[in-house]
């Protein structure tokens, strides 16, 4: 309840009182309280007529990275004896340094700036509005607006810097890039011998082929190095994410999926991005430094959730990657997806499969004793069976400790491709 109205309540039974009871106290002690009630009145706040302005040193930021927001105030009506301005902050974001309430007083045409720092964990933060609250130094009566003044932070994933991920698609695109065409060419590597044609370089000529025939040069051709169609799927599921006590995988998922993204853009690639989880979120394919950002915005939006519909991988929509294209998906899997990833294969996708590691991750917090230890090895065995089946099905498969830093894991197991995709070209 307002003060002045229950001031003026308080006032109204007090005379009340003393006209029934014809008590003269009665009606003299509510002469206090009735100047009182006046000169609140008399000093009550005016509309409230601010022009607020809201700026951030950075847009874009990483996680726990501080940020600093400039409020600043200008009063353009009367006066205003005791205003309390408040910045609505997203309840993640913690305040580092400074407040985002002050409490001033602002005369005409006086402006008023403050500088507060904030941080928190990866994710898409808006500054929808500014609250303002304006009253008498009495605090009897106030006015409240609430000002709208937009403005949004980005806190990105970590971006991990990875070398070189061999990939070897059936289909490559028309520009040159860094991913063996299975097309002779200009190009590093070996890959036949022709007639030696108008134009040939003579160092590409192969003598030892040439002295077979007498009227006949022949030379060396090398095997084409272009771009590829990558499309990322990150599982946000909650089934195979979320574990006891609150633990969960997502956030080495989400890291993982920024630097497999980063590290197929740097290489040339059209790369674009599913989360998969309670719904479906598309990022268009791209390339460049322009799709690397769409991507990492794309990633501080992600979140976990759970369907009924997306609770395994068969509602993929792969009518949204191009035909013989790759498919790298970042998930720790379920034993639910054996059949869908198998079917992706069968239909002439090359599958990428990242896999954080949960039987590893979740041991980590678990106290050993021989019950738990016992329940690992089932499971771990559960676990192998389904990586041993995805290899079998001809699936590149990395299973990733994430207690491991990611590029070193990366750089060991994906700098070049597997012998068996080396000899028969990715192609089962």
């Amino acid at each position: 309840m307002r003060r002045s109205l229950l001031l003026g309540l308080l006032i109204y039974g007090l005379i009340l009182s003393g006209l029934i009871m014809l008590r003269g106290e009665l009606l003299a002690l509510s002469l206090p309280l009735v100047l009182y009630l006046l000169g609140g009145l008399l000093r009550a706040p005016h509309e409230i007529e601010l022009k607020v302005e809201r700026t951030l040193d950075a847009e874009r930021i990483g996680p726990d990275e501080p940020v600093a927001v400039t409020i600043k105030i200008t009063n353009v009506g009367r006066s205003l004896e005791e205003v309390l301005i408040e910045d609505n902050l997203s309840p993640q974001l913690k305040i580092q340094d400074g407040s985002a309430r002050h409490l001033l007083r602002l005369p005409k045409g006086k402006i008023a700036s403050w500088t507060y720092k904030v941080s928190g964990p990866r994710g898409y933060y808006s500054f929808p509005s500014i609250h303002v609250v304006s009253s008498d130094h009495l605090g009897l009566v106030g006015r409240e607006q609430t000002i709208s003044t937009p403005g949004q932070l980005f806190i990105l994933p970590p971006v991990i810097r990875l070398r070189h991920i061999a990939i070897r698609p059936r289909r490559t695109r028309v520009y040159s890039g860094s991913i063996p065409a299975r097309m002779g060419g200009p190009g590093v590597e070996f890959f036949g011998v022709r007639e030696y044609q108008t134009g040939d370089s003579p160092r590409w000529i192969n003598w030892r082929a040439s002295a077979h025939h007498s009227t006949a040069l022949f030379s060396n051709e090398f095997e084409q190095e272009r771009v590829a169609d990558v499309g990322i799927v990150l599982d946000g599921r909650i089934r195979t994410n979320l574990f006891g006590n609150g633990q969960s995988l997502f956030e080495h998922s989400v890291t993982a999926t920024a630097a497999l993204a980063d590290a197929f853009l740097a290489q040339g690639n059209r790369v674009s991005l599913l989360q998969y989880g309670q719904f479906l979120q598309w990022t268009l394919p791209g390339y460049g430094k322009l799709q690397r950002e769409r991507i990492l915005q794309a990633l501080a939006h992600a979140e976990t959730g759970g369907s009924q519909i997306f609770s395994d991988l068969s509602y993929i929509p792969t009518q949204m990657f191009p035909a013989h294209s790759q498919v790298v998906l970042v998930s720790p899997l379920h034993e639910d997806d054996l059949d869908m990833l198998i079917q992706l294969r069968a239909r002439g996708y090359q599958v990428l499969v990242i896999s954080p590691d949960p039987v590893a991750f979740e041991l980590s917090g678990l106290p050993m004793d021989k019950n738990s230890a016992l329940a690992a090895r089932i499971v771990r065995m559960e676990r192998d069976l389904l990586l041993q089946r995805l290899q079998r099905a001809g699936i590149q498969l990395l299973n990733w400790d994430v207690s491991k830093p990611f590029d070193k894991v990366v750089q060991g197991h994906l700098g070049r491709p597997p012998a068996w995709m080396r000899a028969v070209g990715g192609i089962l």
